[in-house]
């Protein structure tokens, strides 16, 4: 078997890609020139996002060093090192590819994956699960009147507004567009409003003239509470998906009774928090069906 060098791996449009290391013939002689191979295709593999391969290939390496010494051996401090980084720009790859680019607050494909895992978890759990939907109000007059830079620079702000202050398990997740997530975990109903209508009133309060003369950006929001499981045993699990229905169609109640508000469910009526409590009742039949 002839030695594959990195050249060759990388010319070769036929080979398919799998887990294991590159091939490679070895004698005892020369054992320490195929550890610095190793590292040199693992290097290769990782500027190309194979990480798992390349950590295959430093793993190899470590091996060849074993079996050169005769007594357990410590591992030497450049191979420590390497596989070290290679795992820090693993982790920060996969940290990023559940951010939302612009933004920076956590996108869709993260919001699934922890739903499901807290849903999952909740089967024990004795804590409610609140989950808001938030949306920027008139962002389209945003994005004509000021431009689409501004628009994004909103978008950016406002996110960091509604992060402010959340509980250390909370989290905030891009939905789409103007939309936003907040989930709540580990909270009572009461404590999941006030989280949420603090949130719009840190929007509503905001100096944005301070990025633009005249402008002025609000929120609205719907907060879905689910109570613990062991509350109401006899009531089926509630979906992520189910539970999102539910806050959009509060965020839904929120709009129509004016905008800048936060709507709920309490005791089986709608209501609205904060300062838009004393406004005209709006029809919740939108609502109930979700329910």
């Amino acid at each position: 078997m002839t030695a594959l060098r990195p050249e060759v791996a990388e010319s070769d449009p036929n080979r398919k890609s799998d887990d294991r290391p590159l091939a490679v013939d070895a004698t005892p002689s020369e054992s320490t020139g195929l550890v610095e191979l190793h590292e040199s295709i693992a290097t290769l593999l990782a500027s190309r996002g194979q990480w798992r391969q390349a950590y295959q290939h430093l793993r190899s390496a470590l091996d060849l060093v074993y079996a050169d010494q005769e007594e357990q051996p410590r591992v030497p401090e450049q191979l420590r090192r390497e596989v070290d980084r290679l795992r820090k720009e693993h982790a920060e790859a996969r940290e990023q590819s559940l951010r939302d680019s612009l933004t920076d607050s956590y996108n869709r494909r993260y919001l699934d994956q922890r739903l499901l895992a807290i849903l999952t978890e909740r089967g024990t759990s004795r804590h409610g699960l609140a989950i808001a939907l938030m949306d920027l109000d008139w962002f389209k007059r945003v994005n004509d009147t000021f431009g689409h830079l501004l628009g994004d620079r909103v978008l950016q702000r406002v996110v960091e507004l509604l992060q402010a202050d959340l509980p250390a398990d909370a989290f905030c997740a891009r939905y789409g567009g103007e939309e936003f997530v907040l989930v709540l975990p580990s909270v009572t109903a009461t404590t999941s409003v006030a989280i949420v209508e603090a949130a719009r009133e840190r929007v509503e309060r905001h100096e944005w003239a301070g990025i633009a003369p005249g402008l002025r950006v609000t929120v609205s929001g719907g907060v879905a509470y689910e109570p613990p499981a062991d509350a109401l045993p006899a009531r089926p699990a509630v979906s992520a998906e189910q539970q999102l229905l539910r806050a959009d169609s509060l965020l839904y109640t929120a709009k129509r009774s004016g905008r800048n508000a936060v709507a709920y469910r309490e005791s089986g009526r709608v209501k609205l928090a904060g300062p838009a409590a004393g406004r005209r009742a709006v029809s919740d039949s939108r609502v109930l069906g979700y329910y």
